[in-house]
């Protein structure tokens, strides 16, 4: 499925700083660039680590909203102005925006939204009152969208059961993690002194520094594995939990032997030179990180949470599924895991989430061809 150059469709994001969600937009942005379609990033706010990897085949549109919610104006004009073809929108609140401001601009372009996270979850863990009102804008405006797609088909039943939304009005599409550079980033050297022949495994985890991804419960279970063998702890990403974090590495006396390096460009390398990657998650949508880890070759531990890794691992055949939050466990499966006790991933693993497969299953989506 090819575009010509008036086939123009917009992706529209909050932002894109350096989380998984924005990483499977702006996969996707490039995977239809490539196919020939004119490719719009539309930015409530252009900012974020990932800016620089916007190739000069897709425009940024920059709203230059201070917030979110205040973006509705911008996003309208552009849509008036544009018309695009079709419109993908990523992240709960960006389709509520761009929901409305569809409608403001009453145009007839086709509006594709999609959820990333398990929404009964991220609803009781968030933070403030607004974030908790979210599955009661999702069941008042999601049928406003021409279609709505959930990156599992446990996200889809999250979200049924959440909002109410008939679960057949849902459409379960992966993400695309799999991409052609991949093998060579994860050929390149690491460069981290702990990382070479004779020196102590390294445990690697990876993603952003917030409650979701449950970073806590791997430095503990790290530190119950560290009491019996010599062993390393990784963790790639930059969060506003990090304060707590390294307050708690302090806490137990394993500053040595735990690094916080922060965002990394290439965690490609790290994964196929970890001697285990760990998901230590407390819920998910689809986590990319963990599809990463498995076709760069790593053998990986993850927390049976909703929803994702029980779907990626297939019931624990490409490696080893633990309870979530439960120290003992994770700790035990770490050590299981680290004496080769627990199943290698295999090309199989990975192939439903290589770019060319999901790129098509999305442009049927947001061009009406399914």
């Amino acid at each position: 499925m090819t575009g010509s150059s008036g086939d123009q469709i917009a992706f529209f994001l909050p932002d894109l700083i350096g989380a998984g969600a924005q990483r499977v937009m702006l996969n996707l942005a490039k995977g239809v660039a490539a196919r020939g379609y004119a490719v719009d990033m539309v930015l409530a706010k252009a900012h974020g680590s990932y800016m620089g990897e916007v190739p000069d085949t897709i425009r940024i549109v920059d709203l230059g909203a201070p917030r979110l919610i205040a973006s509705v104006p911008a996003l309208t004009r552009y849509m008036r102005k544009e018309r695009p073809r079709a419109i993908l929108s990523g992240l709960a609140n960006a389709n509520i925006v761009a929901l409305w401001a569809k409608k403001m601009a009453g145009i007839s372009s086709r509006l594709v939204v999609t959820e990333h996270n398990t929404l009964s979850v991220d609803t009781q863990n968030a933070l403030n009152w607004r974030a908790r009102q979210i599955p009661r804008l999702i069941k008042h405006f999601y049928h406003w969208a021409d279609c709505i797609v959930a990156v599992s088909h446990g996200v889809a039943d999250d979200l049924a059961q959440s909002t109410s939304i008939p679960r057949q009005k849902i459409q379960a599409i992966y993400n695309p993690v799999i991409l052609p550079d991949m093998a060579v980033k994860a050929a390149a050297s690491v460069e981290h002194p702990w990382f070479g022949a004779g020196k102590p495994p390294v445990l690697l985890g990876v993603g952003r520094l917030t409650m979701q991804k449950n970073f806590p419960l791997l430095i503990q279970a790290f530190a119950k594995v560290r009491q019996n063998r010599p062993v390393r702890l990784l963790i790639l990403g930059e969060g506003e939990d990090r304060p707590q974090l390294e307050e708690l590495v302090r806490t137990l006396g394993i500053q040595e032997d735990v690094c916080l390096p922060g965002f990394a460009d290439n965690p490609y390398a790290y994964m196929a030179n970890a001697g285990l990657f760990v998901l230590s998650s407390s819920w998910e949508g689809l986590p990319t990180v963990l599809i990463e880890a498995i076709y760069c070759g790593a053998p990986v531990v993850a927390t049976d949470c909703p929803s994702g890794p029980q779907e990626i691992l297939a019931s624990g055949q490409y490696g080893a599924l633990t309870p979530v939050n439960d120290v003992d466990a994770l700790s035990h499966t770490i050590e299981a895991a680290l004496d080769g006790k627990t199943p290698r991933p295999s090309p199989q693993s990975w192939q439903p989430f290589e770019i060319e497969t999901v790129v098509s299953q999305y442009l049927a989506a947001l061009l009406n061809e399914n």
